[in-house]
């Protein structure tokens, strides 16, 4: 069930670290209430829904738990375990509650957290997916110098991600990779609001600057 995240997730992030506000909103998913009521017919018995809402959100979800850990093979037995989870816990989901991609991702930071607390090691976040980069088609078509000018700079990104203390990029991964709004945020990681907010800013400012120094990467 293995995952892998393609440049134009990368490209977005170098984007909005460039200079998008933390507290506009990122599209993600479907219109507003359909990955709801894909779940309430999941949970109906309709596997079909399942799928929908697999083939939405895997990637994301995949991505999230790759940039998370230092192993792919711990990030794809963990991914399995997020659907598994999702399954098992169908009876307890109510869309009342929040968004259903808030529900999801407070499970799969949830497997991250039981993992390395069971394996008694603080927990490390992202590994530089320089696999993924590598093997990226040609995004849009660009011609040869475009595209080694793009990756080295996802290149960097990934860098500078992969630099920024585990609270800070687990905020921005959730912000930027499953399109989560800071109180989501809060609510998914365990903290305030303001703690959020101010997770992401320190982000944003660190990798804004990273991006206009490239020498910060070196």
């Amino acid at each position: 069930m293995g995952r892998r995240g393609e440049p134009g997730v990368v490209m977005r992030m170098e984007r909005d670290a460039g200079g998008r506000p933390e507290n506009a909103e990122p599209g993600h998913g479907g219109p507003a209430g359909d990955d709801e009521n894909l779940m309430l017919r999941f949970c109906a018995g309709e596997v079909a829904a399942f799928d929908r809402l697999f083939e939405r959100h895997g990637d994301c979800v995949y991505r999230y738990l790759v940039r998370r850990c230092t192993d792919r093979a711990v990030a794809d037995d963990l991914f399995q375990d997020v659907w598994l989870k999702l399954v098992r816990a169908r009876h307890s989901y109510c869309p009342a509650a929040g968004r259903f991609v808030t529900w999801l991702f407070r499970i799969a930071h949830n497997c991250v957290v039981d993992h390395y607390r069971h394996r008694g090691r603080e927990q490390r976040c992202l590994e530089t997916d320089g696999e993924a980069v590598a093997s990226a088609p040609d995004p849009g078509g660009r011609n040869p110098e475009t595209v080694a000018d793009l990756n080295q700079r996802m290149e960097r990104l990934l860098v500078l991600v992969e630099r920024l203390p585990a609270v800070q990029r687990e905020a921005f991964l959730l912000r930027h990779e499953a399109g989560l709004s800071v109180a989501e945020i809060a609510g998914v990681t365990g903290v305030g609001v303001e703690t959020a907010k101010s997770r992401l800013r320190y982000a944003m400012n660190s990798l804004r600057a990273g991006l206009r120094d490239p020498g910060e990467t070196a």
